[in-house]
């Protein structure tokens, strides 16, 4: 083969791969477009358990606030990676159209999983950050900014990750 032609595959593989991160982020800015940006929206409510939870009790520290709900087959791919993450950050959950308190507690205890729950029943903390769908993740930063948002499904080295970035100011 010439060198010419090795030249010309070499740019059309450029091509190619910059068109699929092209449609890559055109599907991300597409899918984020309407959820909460800036600085996060404070909310107050009780976890399943009855205890009063608030994003405010984080200051200060990257956080995790997640929505997702049981019925949800993506969800359930991300619960473990959640858990983990959650016995080194502050991680706040939230369940959408996920049933009561008590079904959610059996859900939590048959998959063994112990993170913080709130159960947005109305969808009143969904609307404030406009999630329309789940799974979707907020990474707050120490001062109380949305630094990464993603929908759809993500690793838990991908969450890692961007936890850790939100801790450099």
């Amino acid at each position: 083969m010439t060198r010419h032609r090795h030249l010309i595959r070499l740019g059309r593989a450029a091509w190619q791969v910059a068109l699929v991160l092209l449609v890559l982020g055109a599907v991300h800015l597409y899918r984020t477009w309407d959820t909460a940006s800036g600085q996060a929206p404070a909310f107050q409510a009780r976890d399943i358990q009855g205890r009063p939870v608030a994003l405010a009790d984080h200051a200060g520290q990257p956080m995790l606030v997640h929505f997702w709900a049981s019925w949800c087959p993506v969800c359930r791919l991300e619960e473990g990676s959640i858990d983990a993450i959650a016995h080194d950050h502050p991680v706040l959950t939230v369940a959408l159209d996920s049933g009561s308190d008590g079904e959610l507690k059996q859900y939590m205890a048959e998959q063994g999983l112990g993170f913080t729950v709130i159960n947005d029943r109305d969808g009143a903390i969904a609307a404030r950050y406009g999630v329309q769908g789940v799974p979707a993740s907020f990474v707050i930063g120490p001062q109380g900014d949305i630094r990464f948002t993603s929908v759809g499904y993500t690793t838990g080295i991908g969450l890692r990750l961007r936890l850790w970035l939100a801790g450099w100011e």
